[in-house]
């Protein structure tokens, strides 16, 4: 893949511009001269031009094209715009002031800009609804239709979904690590160094105390996770705090689960109401079997929420999550045919708004 190119013979700039390029984690070509600039001058997805090779560089007449920057020492030296102009520079930028610009520019670089990978997030209508199953199920579903998948636990006070995949044991970084996280984050950084499982790259707690989740780190995870991600399943608690809030609002889906049964469905009327002001699409998934002969669309009427399916009874389930074993893992059981057919649908209401778009 071609790498952002900088340009320049002078030793400060150049630290400076590969000290920003290992924050963005991003790889990049070095040109100390114009004949060395002129290999990758067109294939280089951005041109960072030092002041000491501006000149060289227009007069090479390497040829117009997009992305070209110009960095500056001196505010005041008006000549840096016209020698900006002559190169085809398309902004000037001056360190320190530039560098979070820089740096995320670096990263933009080499990264597809087309990728917006689809967010669910699961809900339960009330405590021990099955979200985190559905959640960790999903996952599975999506490794299995060949989806690079994320999955986030979302519940600082739940049991850890990762031990629900599976992958307690499996190293990597953990919610406590990301805590202090801003801003943009290289989008491979996040699969690469979370614990994996089944090709599932999963973000949990440690068995530690729970710590307050910021939100400007759900929203760096988020970020990331749907440039590097096809899939990202995130397991919300029920306590609809900010970082549920901000979830809620990126959520391409948000799947709402409730037990057949009243006092469930009486409890999920109140979590509706209020993820429904956030949720862009919000749909009832109905759990049975009920104790009452309640159903699916007893539910649905009951909460008025579009029905995205109604899960039967899976045998020995329980005791495959005590074990350790994933649920969703078979395609065939109700679990994972159900999860394999909301992908489905997803994915083809996605891949129609883009050919829409186009």
């Amino acid at each position: 893949m071609p790498r952002p190119l900088l340009v320049t013979d002078d030793p400060t700039d150049l630290d400076d511009l590969l000290r920003l390029a290992a924050t963005a984690g991003v790889e990049v070509d070095v040109a100390t001269d114009v004949g060395s600039a002129r290999r990758s001058w067109t294939n280089a997805p951005l041109v960072v031009i030092g002041p000491d090779l501006l000149d060289r560089c227009a007069g090479a007449r390497l040829g117009r094209r997009s992305g070209v920057v110009a960095l500056g020492h001196d505010l005041d030296d008006a000549s840096i715009w016209r020698r900006a102009v002559d190169v085809g520079a398309e902004r000037v930028v001056f360190l320190p002031d530039a560098e979070p610009w820089l740096v995320q520019a670096l990263a933009d670089a080499v990264e597809s800009t087309d990728r917006a990978g689809l967010v669910v997030a699961t809900l339960g209508g009330r405590g021990g609804a099955g979200a985190t199953t559905l959640a960790v199920a999903l996952a599975q579903a999506g490794a299995r239709r060949g989806h690079c998948t994320l999955l986030v636990d979302g519940d600082p006070l739940g049991g850890g979904v990762d031990l629900v995949l599976g992958a307690e044991e499996t190293g990597g970084l953990r919610w406590p690590d990301l805590t202090a996280t801003r801003g943009r984050l290289p989008a491979a950084a996040v699969t690469d160094a979370l614990p994996q499982r089944d090709g599932i790259a999963v973000l949990s707690w440690d068995r530690g105390a729970a710590t307050q989740l910021p939100v400007a780190a759900v929203e760096a995870v988020l970020d990331a996770g749907r440039r590097a991600c096809d899939l990202v399943v995130v397991d919300l608690a029920r306590t609809l705090d900010d970082v549920a809030n901000e979830v809620l609002a990126a959520a391409t889906c948000t799947l709402l689960v409730v037990p057949a049964e009243v006092r469930a469905t009486a409890a999920a009327a109140r979590v509706a109401a209020r993820a429904g002001l956030l949720c862009r699409d919000l749909r009832l998934v109905v759990r049975g079997p009920s104790p009452g002969d309640l159903g699916a669309a007893d539910v649905q009427q009951a909460l008025g929420l579009p029905l995205a399916g109604a899960l039967k009874a899976e045998p020995h389930l329980d005791a495959a999550l005590e074990e350790g074993r994933p649920p969703g893992r078979r395609a065939r059981s109700p679990l994972g045919s159900f999860c394999d057919g909301l992908l489905r649908d997803l994915d083809g209401h996605t891949h129609e708004k883009v050919r829409r778009a186009a």
